[in-house]
């Protein structure tokens, strides 16, 4: 196992997410509340 792992590759992967996937991912957390009570987190989603 130890081989496989310390061995570089040659291929450089671009990885680029598309303009969906931001959109998603910023609406999400706009609309994604923590809120904090003593010792406990309650997550609610405003949607």
């Amino acid at each position: 196992m130890a081989k496989i792992y310390s061995q570089q590759t040659s291929k450089k992967i671009n990885l680029q997410p598309k303009d969906e996937t931001i959109s998603f991912l910023l609406n999400y957390s706009k609309a994604l509340s923590v809120i904090n009570y003593n010792k406990l987190k309650f997550e609610a989603l405003l949607n």
